[in-house]
């Protein structure tokens, strides 16, 4: 089948209002039921709610105490105290229990005195018609509007239901939107194979589990249908079979594509309306909308892209807001904030783009430091903090120009985080747990762009804390000269976190026969780098100085990746042969490992931070014990010294 193209596309405010309309217009919405008051939580009331019954359905007493017929006491004073005999003129009540016939007030008994047995009592001041008493439908008169239609039912709308009588109140139905994943590759999770995941025989299915948690978060019954192959006439039977069976919305995951696998749009078009397909929007950009029709049911569907970043966007721009209107509801809105790009975010033109960023409070100002913005980068979701919108017109976005972010986690606890940047390192995650363990309010979030990125980020203000390991080639010394050289008027802490062990990763066996950096230059050896002006790449440039070898002669010099753990997953994939890196990356992934010296890998804390309670527990944690024992499980680290202040720069 011929590729498509996107010859129409469309920006996401306008695929979104073509989409609505239609949907709104010829689709019909779910209807109403009625729903037992114990499972309303979060349903919404489809016209509004009447009392039942009044409520309270009597006078009652809001005192314990005793109640009388107020008139009859207007004599009383302390002057002139006034005896009430039990039983004819007073009678002992308890809180919430009826008023007997002919009472109209409640003296609460700390206004009681005693008489001269227990069948009577003494008060010193006249009671007021209707003191203390909670009268009839004092909160709420049988048929009295107790709710409108269109509100959401929570815990204390509940309580005001039941108050009023109304068990069973009138909610519009919950959308059933099945979920139909396709692909040829794809297996469910419980059929996924190790073995069959490593040679790319299969790609295990988990979308579906991402939708069916923010469909149940939004207002709907997610089903989960059987996977269905790359195939025009088994997609149709699916979509077929998902509008007869009473979806009211079906998501076509997957296929949705250019590519000359991708039916979904075809699919769509040949039973009913393709109303859109290709959106401004990246990530997201193949998103197919349209309506269908089958078994007298005429249904939306949407056909979303395959990658997880890309399907989550075109979840939150069309579907959500769909099940919004149908719920008679406004889309939820997340909080927004101004934050500060620690570095420039390039950006294609044409396209309006979601970049997602770690953020961290510092001197007052909420910086934001971009994630992988791959499409199929499922991490960059669940480590986001926030999500920044480029504009279509523009080519990006100017380090330190405030932009305004739509936030994920509440404000408070992006504010109380400690922003690391700086090199990665895997005890960085370790110590997040652990902070997090023991002080709930507090965290490390942490962003990887290198050892001198991480110095920059802290001449500039823009963290609280840097991990580095820059070698110094004449001293052999770590990290010192590179803070002279870069933090001149920063005062900083340099505090050693861990030595660790460097060397040069392999598939297991090692069968190129790596043992030694000019075995990288040999024909036949692809190598995996890291980034420009991380410390392992400076490692690796001094070694090759050292040995006189010239980077050129390096198949795969130049393609980098952030981490250690992704240069050990790139050879682990086959896509090198080798790699610089820590062992305890090797380690994790079951890779042999060449070992080629210690390095020292430290963390640097500007002065200005270094008496803030978060930088305390920060050290606390990695002078423990705990940390210690389970970073050395981890394989290639030395945790002898690690909390230890190893230099006090002054910034001259």
């Amino acid at each position: 089948m011929a590729r498509h193209t996107y010859l129409a596309m469309k920006t996401p405010a306008e695929a979104r209002d073509i989409w609505l309309e239609n949907v709104l217009r010829r689709c019909a919405a779910p209807g109403e039921e009625r729903v037992p008051l114990a499972q309303a939580a979060h349903r919404v009331l489809s016209r509004p709610a009447e009392a039942l019954r009044s409520s309270p359905a009597f006078h009652g007493a809001a005192m314990d105490g005793i109640a009388v017929r107020a008139e009859q006491t207007f004599t009383a004073s302390m002057r002139d105290p006034m005896t009430l005999e039990i039983g004819r003129d007073a009678f002992w009540v308890n809180t919430g229990r009826p008023l007997p016939e002919g009472c109209n007030a409640v003296i609460k008994v700390e206004d009681l005195h005693r008489g001269q047995d227990e069948g009577h009592v003494v008060i010193e001041k006249a009671a007021f018609p209707w003191q203390h008493v909670r009268k009839l439908g004092e909160d709420m008169v049988a048929t009295e509007i107790l709710l409108p239609e269109g509100q959401e039912i929570g815990p204390c709308e509940i309580g005001a239901l039941a108050a009023g009588g109304v068990t069973w109140p009138l909610v519009w139905k919950l959308p059933r939107v099945a979920i139909i994943p396709s692909g040829s590759e794809i297996v469910s999770l419980a059929d996924a194979q190790e073995a069959e995941l490593r040679s790319g025989q299969s790609l295990p299915e988990f979308n579906s589990l991402v939708f069916s948690a923010m469909l149940r978060d939004a207002g709907a019954v997610p089903v989960t249908r059987p996977i269905a192959p790359d195939d025009p006439e088994a997609l149709r039977r699916a979509l077929e079979s998902a509008v007869e069976g009473g979806a009211d919305l079906v998501i076509m995951n997957a296929g949705s594509s250019a590519g000359s696998h991708d039916f979904t749009a075809d699919v769509i078009a040949g039973m009913g309306d393709l109303l859109v397909h290709g959106v401004t929007v990246m990530p997201g950009k193949p998103t197919a909308l349209g309506i269908v029709s089958a078994g007298g049911r005429t249904v939306p569907v949407i056909g979303t892209p395959g990658y997880p970043v890309s399907a989550i966007v075109a979840m939150e721009e069309f579907v959500l807001p769909l099940i919004a209107r149908w719920r008679r509801q406004e889309p939820r809105s997340r909080e927004t904030a101004e934050v500060v790009p620690c570095n420039p975010i390039a950006s294609r033109p044409g396209m309006e783009e979601r970049v997602r960023v770690k953020l961290g409070m510092v001197g007052g100002a909420l910086y934001a430091v971009p994630l992988p913005r791959g499409a199929g980068t499922v991490t960059s979701l669940s480590r986001a903090d926030a999500i920044i919108a480029v504009p279509r017109d523009c080519e990006g976005l100017d380090a330190g120009a405030p932009v305004t972010a739509q936030l994920l986690r509440p404000r408070a606890q992006i504010e109380s985080a400690l922003l690391a940047v700086g090199s990665h390192d895997n005890t960085l995650d370790l110590i997040d747990s652990m902070l997090r363990r023991r002080m709930p309010s507090c965290r490390l979030t942490s962003a990887h762009v290198g050892s001198m990125g991480g110095l920059s980020a802290i001449r500039k203000g823009q963290c609280h804390v840097a991990g580095c390991h820059l070698l110094d080639e004449e001293s052999g010394i770590y990290n010192r000269s590179a803070m002279r050289t870069h933090l001149k008027g920063v005062p900083s802490l340099l505090v050693h976190l861990v030595g660790r062990e460097q060397g040069i990763i392999v598939m297991p066996g090692n069968p190129k026969h790596v043992t030694a950096f000019a075995d990288l230059a040999r024909e036949g050896v692809t190598f995996i780098n890291r980034q420009r002006g991380s410390g392992t790449r400076v490692l690796l440039d001094y070694e090759l100085r050292k040995n006189g070898i010239a980077w050129q002669d390096i198949a795969g010099y130049r393609e980098e990746e952030y981490t250690h753990m992704n240069v050990a997953a790139a050879v682990l994939s086959g896509r090198a042969d080798a790699g610089l890196g820590v062992r305890s990356a090797a380690q994790a992934l079951g890779l042999d490992f060449v070992p080629v010296g210690m390095e020292e890998y430290d963390l640097v804390i500007p002065a200005v931070h270094a008496g803030d309670w978060r930088i305390a527990a920060l050290l606390d944690v990695i002078r423990s014990q705990e940390f210690k024992a389970a970073a050395d499980a981890m394989g290639g680290y030395d945790t002898r010294r690690s909390g230890e202040i190893a230099w006090e720069y002054d910034g001259n």
